[in-house]
């Protein structure tokens, strides 16, 4: 019997799935077929703008091998990425059937989500990430249509595609400027009498040289290694830093247990002693050394008789590679007190060129953002290390003088720094990018002073400057790359002229804490008498209080309005109420004051009035003083710009009033012109202003305060019988119906001191 074979037919699934996978292998064969030499000529504009996104990137995350390498980093990594990203979705649209050049829109979509990514992962929202990737990615692939316009001899399309492209950045760029905030104010034109000295923004006549101290053994700075001329001994932080990453040590060849003590001297020539002052930098990427950035600072110093030591800290900022130190608050401090206990054995040794050098009794400290809370905090040491040795070595150091410049306030182990007695100045930008709010105003709050000692405090606020100017070698942009490229730098002053400023209240203030010369004081009590050596800007606002201030009213007592230091209040036809100072982000800068804001257009006499108390205490109160001081803040703009209706400045009128009932009336304005606060918009379009960052640059304004000083001979010449050491009463008068203000440290002031 024969027996036949017979197979099974093939099931209808299997047939429909074989026929699937045939034609997606005709289709994946065929995904190069629409990308002529044409679009492969055009794929140069998106592989430029690859290189490009992963250029700017690297530079805001160098490697710390150099630029050279990080830019032959940034093309090998975007030309990879590119390359297999854009093969990929070229097949995956292969398999959709679209006839377009596949490869050419692959890179496209390619070069987008690649943007998007690096856009998102450097806080940008998503929604804004996407926009500025399509746009960059489309703008990519109409410069390589123009190269193979160029290529393929159609040079008219290529002209008029140029055309177009160069027209529409043009057209975004006047919107831009048609949204842009703008100010309305112009610089102060108020005449008053410049200070009789030279100007501490030049070099002095001293003599210096320059060397380094440090570990001996750096791996990347010949300056730290074989290049020193002292060796120092290192510090072992591992009490505060318990983790270390192992990238960390493998880029500086040590870990937390042996910190180098490196600095940057610069010495004056002479026998001394001299007195010292330590410059501390902030946050920066690791990679990209800061403490160089400050030499301007200290050879300025250095030829007017101090010693400045730059101090190396880079070792505790930032790297994109392995992050930031835990606690490196603290030990920012902490290693300047290390700096000091350092600089104390030099100065025994007989033959180092510290050798009798160092004034013990004259020590300032000045940092930069991180750098500038640390000074406040090493300053305030004991709250933080009181059972550490290196309190007891660093303490011969008398820290008389601390500088802040745009510095960060943060809670460190609950506590913050609190200075008694020390001579405190801070300077803020208004277009700081990075420490956006004024946090060294805080610190001024908190910086207090004994009756009849001869510190003080002061603060400038400084319309046009940002964050990074500060130092030389950080650049324009107040955020790293690839987020900085989004803030705006239009209305920013030039970095030398930023640091011509700094130059100008450092020096006038270490010369007047330092070396006696207080005749430079009279820049910090109003920085008109000094405004032939500042940069142009569209305002100043400067602050200022020392051990001379009798305070009538302070406001941080109580909640109650109708109680003062040394009097009562009372208002009429006013709002009137006790309220925090508020930063960009509404969030409270520990520090009441009084707001007054008149709401009737009717009543000519809206006032707000303080009664001094009679007796002993107000005699002790005017014995010397030489006129009346306060702070205020300008509020009319609180809700009017908000509207787009721009207000003027409000109408202040002061009057004092003695025993005798003999009053005298003065318009603010005689004495200072009230200008409205800053507004800044940070980003290139307010739309941009809420998707950067996580929004954090909130308002565009902040409360900030100007000192006003209002010598009792004004007011005499309005009333030539008035008895100053006599007053009873001083009432603020606004004149306009809507005028807004804030008052604090409401006083009398007494300049007691003598130039040398």
């Amino acid at each position: 019997m024969e027996m036949e074979w017979e197979y099974a037919p093939v099931p209808q699934r299997q047939r429909r799935r074989r026929r699937i996978l045939n034609a997606m292998g005709r289709r994946i064969k065929e995904t190069y077929r629409y990308d002529t030499t044409f679009w492969r000529t055009a794929l140069s504009g998106l592989w430029i703008v690859s290189f490009l996104a992963f250029t700017v990137t690297i530079l805001g995350i160098p490697t710390g091998l150099g630029l050279p390498a990080d830019i032959l980093l940034a093309a090998g990594t975007g030309t990879i990425v590119l390359l297999v990203a854009g093969h990929i979705l070229a097949v995956l649209l292969a398999l959709t059937g679209i006839r377009i050049a596949r490869l050419f829109a692959g890179c496209l979509l390619a070069d987008a989500i690649v943007i998007l990514l690096i856009l998102y992962y450097a806080d940008v929202q998503l929604d804004a990430a996407a926009a500025i990737a399509v746009l960059l990615s489309l703008a990519g692939g109409a410069g390589g249509i123009v190269i193979g316009l160029l290529r393929s001899r159609r040079v008219a399309l290529a002209l008029l595609l140029i055309a177009a492209l160069t027209l529409s950045p043009l057209a975004l760029a006047s919107k831009v400027q048609e949204t842009a905030v703008t100010d309305t104010f112009i610089p102060s034109s108020d005449e008053w009498p410049e200070l009789a000295a030279a100007n501490p923004g030049l070099p002095g006549d001293t003599p210096f040289t320059t060397f380094t101290y440090g570990s001996g053994q750096d791996l990347h700075r010949a300056e730290y290694g074989e290049g020193i001329t002292l060796r120092s001994f290192p510090a072992d932080a591992s009490a505060y830093i318990k983790k270390w990453p192992r990238l960390r040590s493998l880029f500086w060849g040590f870990d937390s247990s042996s910190l180098p003590v490196n600095g940057r001297v610069f010495m004056p020539s002479g026998d001394g002693p001299y007195p010292l002052v330590l410059l501390v930098h902030g946050n920066h990427m690791m990679e990209d050394y800061s403490d160089v950035g400050y030499a301007y600072l200290g050879e300025l110093l250095a030829s007017r008789g101090f010693i400045a030591v730059a101090l190396d800290q880079n070792f505790l900022n930032y790297s994109a590679w392995s992050g930031i130190p835990e606690h490196d608050f603290k030990v920012r401090a902490w290693m300047i007190l290390k700096h000091l206990e350092q600089l104390g054995t030099y100065s025994e040794e007989s033959g180092n060129p510290f050798y009798h050098k160092i004034d013990f009794g004259q020590t300032a400290l000045l940092g930069h953002s991180r750098g500038g809370q640390a000074a406040a905090m090493a300053a305030d040491a004991a709250r933080w290390f009181k059972s550490d040795p290196v309190l007891t070595a660093a303490g011969r150091f008398h820290i008389t003088s601390v500088i802040a410049l745009a510095p960060t306030d943060k809670v460190v182990d609950g506590q913050q720094a609190r200075l008694k007695d020390i001579n405190y100045l801070t300077l803020q930008g208004a277009r700081d990018g990075d420490v956006h709010d004024f946090y060294g105003d805080r610190q001024y709050n908190r910086s207090t002073y004994s009756a009849g000692s001869t510190a003080f405090k002061s603060s400038l606020y400084i319309a046009d400057a940002n964050h990074s100017q500060f130092n030389s070698d950080w650049g324009g942009y107040d955020q790293s790359l690839p987020a900085g490229l989004f803030l705006s730098r239009s209305r920013i002053m030039d970095g030398a002229a930023q640091r011509q400023l700094a130059k100008v209240y450092v020096s006038a203030f270490l010369e007047a804490t330092l070396h006696g010369e207080h005749k430079y004081e009279g820049l910090f009590r109003d920085y008109r008498s000094g405004q032939q050596w500042l940069p142009e800007t569209t305002s100043y606002y400067n602050r200022f209080l020392d051990g001379s201030f009798r305070p009538v009213a302070t406001f941080e007592e109580d909640r109650i309005t109708s109680t003062a230091v040394n009097g009562t209040a009372e208002s009429k036809g006013l709002v009137w109420a006790e309220e925090l100072a508020m930063d960009r982000e509404n969030k409270s800068k520990a520090n009441y004051g009084v707001v007054l804001k008149r709401t009737s257009a009717q009543d000519p006499g809206a006032y707000y009035s303080i009664a001094l108390q009679n007796g002993t205490a107000a005699e002790h109160t005017l014995a010397g003083a030489e006129g009346l001081t306060f702070a205020m803040a300008n509020r009319n703009a609180d809700k009017a710009e908000d509207a787009g209706v721009p207000r003027p400045a409000p109408a202040v009128e002061i009057e004092l009033t003695d025993r005798q009932g003999t009053s005298a009336r003065l318009p603010l304005s005689e004495v200072m012109e009230i200008l409205p606060l800053p507004k800044t918009q940070f980003t290139l379009h307010p739309w941009l202003e809420e998707r950067i960052s996580d929004g954090k640059y909130g308002d565009l304004s902040e409360a900030v305060f100007q000192t006003y000083e209002l010598p009792f001979e004004l007011f005499r010449e309005k009333a030539p019988t008035l008895a100053p050491d006599q007053l009873s009463q001083i009432t603020f008068y606004l004149q306009e119906e809507g005028d807004k203000v804030m008052l604090d440290d409401i006083g009398f002031y007494a300049r007691t001191k003598a130039p040398r």
